[in-house]
């Protein structure tokens, strides 16, 4: 369902109705003289890439390639 405003009102409160769309997602149809002439619809947002999306989210610290200079047991 879409919030019918008309024109003048739309212009009065333009950036008010912009916020509620984003935040709502619900479209808002513009009239001028009752009738329909724009509407006022929510941005899709932008889907998350698969990869690449942790980028930047890990830290290396020292050296990952050597061996550990500790003995490991695998009996223990």
């Amino acid at each position: 369902m879409s919030i019918q405003i008309q024109a003048r009102e739309f212009k009065a409160k333009c950036l008010k109705l912009m916020e509620q769309v984003q935040q709502t997602r619900e479209e808002i149809v513009i009239t001028k003289h009752g009738k329909p002439v724009a509407k006022l619809v929510p941005c899709e947002e932008p889907a998350q890439p698969i990869f690449g999306f942790l980028d930047g989210t890990v830290q290396l610290k020292g050296d990952i390639i050597a061996p550990i200079n500790e003995a490991w047991d695998a009996d223990a």
